[in-house]
């Protein structure tokens, strides 16, 4: 009667993960993978600074504090024992302004309450990590480090032994008492006793189609990228102090896992959930992101913020004076336009941006309904909490 025991919609790094907490958890556990795509990890988890975050800016005891902390120190591991080009860089977070200097002790607080190491530095020992940065003062994270994540989801696919369905659309979700049936686009039905949804930028409207109210929209929110001509510039990771109100940790200096330099992302609306470039626009989703109250709502609460974030998306010479603060030898000819990403916020009705990963248990569901930046370094501990519900209903 049933296909597999356990559905997961999303073939991103969190359902894939997911796949593979759960045959390590329950051997034997059938297990099938829906992604959209024709490739796997195409969005969120493919276009990515491929940061391994250490977990210092999350507040203590939240989801993204204790996943984080523990899933950093669990990637590296899974990269060293599968042979996934990683590297344990460290990173600089640098206060150039002096208002700045009160959010960046608290982040040190933050840190130390979080069981992570920091180390505060002067302009003086900024130099010595990094010659051409700038700042009052600045902490060194010791256990930030850089990966190719989409290498790691490809082996958690195949580490998982789940069975993948690529270009599988999910368009209709029939739930039952004794299961869960799905419809893709291509016609094919699959049934299963539990459905896990992991569908990143469309997770609400696949809650929708499963009956459930989320009680929130994916709100996208577009970040750009540029890159530098000359990687030199930069030793490794370096980031200003983000504003305690948003989400966003504002535009930062990434060195790669190949070795060149990223810088960004900003962070504006992005006219369709997969909107990569102005030029993209999806009616129906766009209508969708505007009927919904909180959007609105974020609006009238931070229009200023959002009209620096868009100045500096249609002006690279502003993008460039941003990038200055931390960086003051860079001209616009340094730098060159890099792919961007799409950001899946979860936003509620009353326009609160959810700041924490959100997982909700429904009847034979469980529905991963927030989970941006630090999903990917907390992927692993992410799955085996999702993998330990899905469980529980089997």
């Amino acid at each position: 009667m049933f296909d597999c025991d356990v559905l997961v919609i999303g073939g991103g790094i969190v359902g894939l993960s997911t796949a593979y907490a759960l045959t390590r958890a329950a051997p034997g556990t059938r297990v099938t993978v829906l992604e959209k795509e024709p490739a796997l990890a195409r969005h969120q988890t493919g276009r990515n600074s491929g940061v391994i975050h250490s977990g210092i800016y999350y507040r203590p005891g939240s989801l993204k504090a204790r996943f984080a902390v523990s899933g950093a120190a669990e990637m590296v591991k899974f990269c060293a024992e599968w042979d996934i080009p990683h590297e344990v860089t460290g990173k600089l977070i640098v206060a150039t302004t002096r208002d700045e200097l009160p959010r960046l002790h608290a982040l040190v607080q933050r840190g130390r309450e979080n069981g992570i190491p920091v180390r505060e530095l002067g302009p003086t020992q900024i130099s010595e990590y990094e010659p051409r940065v700038r700042g009052l003062a600045a902490i060194h994270v010791g256990t930030t480090g850089i990966c190719d994540y989409g290498a790691v989801s490809a082996r958690l696919a195949e580490a998982s032994g789940a069975r993948i369905l690529r270009g599988a659309e999910v368009t209709v979700i029939d739930r039952r008492p004794w299961g869960v049936a799905v419809r893709t686009a291509d016609g094919r039905i699959v049934r299963a006793r539990v459905l896990v949804n992991c569908a990143g930028l469309h997770c609400d409207r696949i809650a929708r189609l499963a009956g459930d109210d989320p009680g929130m929209r994916i709100v996208p929110f577009r970040g750009e990228y540029y890159e530098l001509t000359d990687p030199s510039l930069v030793r490794g990771l370096v980031y200003p102090v983000p504003d305690p109100a948003f989400p966003f940790l504002g535009v930062h200096l990434t060195r790669g896992i190949d070795g060149g330099v990223h810088i960004g992302p900003n962070a504006v609306p992005a006219l369709a959930r997969e909107g990569y470039g102005w030029s993209v626009v999806r009616p129906r989703e766009l209508a969708g992101t505007l009927a919904w109250p909180g959007s609105w709502s974020i609006a009238r609460a931070h229009w200023r913020y959002g009209a620096g974030e868009l100045h500096r998306s249609l002006s690279k010479r502003a993008f460039t004076e941003a990038v200055r603060r931390l960086l003051p030898v860079i001209e616009e000819s340094d730098l060159r336009r890099a792919a961007p990403g799409v950001r899946a916020q979860a936003v509620l009705r009353d326009g609160t941006l959810v700041d924490d990963f959100l997982i909700r248990e429904e009847a034979r569901t469980v529905h991963v309904l927030n989970a941006p930046s630090p999903a990917a370094t907390a992927s692993l501990p992410i799955g085996r909490e999702v993998a330990t519900l899905a469980l529980a209903q089997l």
